[in-house]
């Protein structure tokens, strides 16, 4: 079948959710790649014409099919074809589609990324369209697919909420941008070509009336991205310049906290060493146990030793062997005279001032018989003058001027003698 409209039209009318039809149509349009921006145009006219949501997902099945076996053949007519209006077009089959239908849809796109079949941007834009469908309706059905599936606005922040639209029109016009502009060289590089051979002039002026018009296309569309470019630009520069406005003051937060932390830090080492000298000199007793003990943990006491006392050592020296002789008192309560010790250096007594010692309370000399003997042999002691002498004593003893010195207990004693 030769390629026309009505060609084209009937193929895609007569497409049903099967995998034989989809892959026969799809080679039918494979065949007549040199028409590929003619099909996708009338592709994009049948899927808006269709009022089915499950008719839109076979002309979507059918495009996916014809972009897959394009990537494996290395051929991009139709990925370029398909690339200006994919986006648009998978809006509109998801758009009041069944929830079943429309996860159909976001499986499609999900392969679509996976395997790299177009571009970023043109990826980018589709599930950016998508994302704005459940957004806007609310109904949360892209969570059921695991939350932020295809990075779409719904995790856009709201302060890069402008960027995010501006950029979704950037890409926009960067997807269309490209057809034209590849239509625009060829041509241009055809009719400049110094080894063509030359038309007629009338031919020749309509040649290069078609030129100019696609040049004009191209650069109307690039004049387009230029605009959205700029736009983009200019809400980063805002942005950023925002940004750092806030990073300044938060610098000088974060100074100002430093600060406040270390000065918060000194003020807590002062209380810490006011309690521990506190505790050291008022509340424990200054001893090596206590200094410890407060070094350590100001809020413990002191530990009880559970040592006991050791015993008293018991004394090994041997007694005296010659002890000393206890004190010597008298009856008669009188004072003891020390004896003096014997002077041998001492001249012997003389006889003429010799007299014997007197005894208290005898009345009548020592008979001469009873007087010690002579260390001589002489009889009678120190002779006659001694006796006498001694006589002269004891008589002058007996008197009252004596007795009158004496105690009456110890004179009584003597009478009784």
């Amino acid at each position: 079948m030769a390629f026309t409209d009505d060609a084209v039209l009937s193929k895609l009318s007569g497409l049903v959710d099967t995998q034989e039809s989809i892959v026969t149509v799809s080679q039918w349009v494979l065949f007549h790649r040199r028409h590929a921006t003619r099909v996708a145009q009338l592709w994009m006219q049948r899927l808006n014409e269709s009022t089915t949501p499950s008719k839109r997902l076979n002309y979507l099945y059918l495009a996916n099919e014809v972009a897959q076996q394009s990537k494996i053949r290395k051929k991009d007519d139709f990925l370029q074809a398909f690339a200006p209006i994919i986006a648009d077009a998978t809006s509109i089959a998801y758009k009041g589609a069944s929830f079943d239908i429309q996860q159909k849809i976001r499986r499609v796109v999900e392969v679509w990324r996976a395997r790299a079949i177009f571009e970023e941007p043109v990826l980018t834009g589709v599930e950016s369209r998508i994302d704005d469908l459940d957004r806007n309706r609310g109904s949360g059905k892209k969570n059921l697919l695991g939350g932020q599936l295809f990075g779409g606005s719904n995790s856009v922040p709201s302060e890069l909420k402008t960027l995010a639209e501006l950029q979704g029109s950037l890409t926009k016009a960067e997807l269309s941008v490209k057809p034209a502009l590849d239509k625009a060289t060829k041509e241009y590089a055809k009719q400049t070509d110094p080894n063509a051979t030359a038309p007629t002039p009338p031919v020749r002026a309509a040649q290069l009336s078609a030129l100019i018009k696609s040049l004009a296309a191209a650069e109307s569309q690039v004049a387009d991205v230029i605009k959205a470019r700029h736009a983009t630009i200019t809400e980063l520069e805002r942005i950023i310049t925002a940004q750092k406005t806030s990073l300044a003051k938060e610098e000088d937060q974060r100074l100002s906290l430093e600060n406040q932390k270390t000065e918060t830090e000194s003020k807590r080492r002062e209380v810490e060493d006011h309690i521990i000298q506190g505790l050291s000199a008022q509340d424990m007793p200054q001893t090596e146990d206590s200094r410890t003990v407060t070094a350590g943990d100001p809020t413990r006491p002191a530990p009880e030793t559970f040592t006991p006392p050791p015993p008293e050592a018991e004394t090994f020296t041997p007694p005296e062997s010659n002890p000393a002789p206890p004190e010597f008192t008298t009856t008669t309560g009188a004072d003891l005279v020390d004896e003096e010790p014997p002077n041998h250096e001492e001249p012997p007594p003389s006889l003429d001032t010799f007299a014997p010692p007197t005894v208290l309370g005898m009345s009548h000399p020592r008979p001469e018989s009873q007087s010690p003997p002579n260390m001589n042999g002489v009889n009678g002691g120190y002779g006659g003058i001694k006796k006498r002498k001694l006589n002269d004593e004891f008589d002058a003893f007996q008197t009252g001027d004596a007795m009158d010195e004496i105690d009456d207990d110890v004179a009584e004693m003597l009478e009784r003698e």
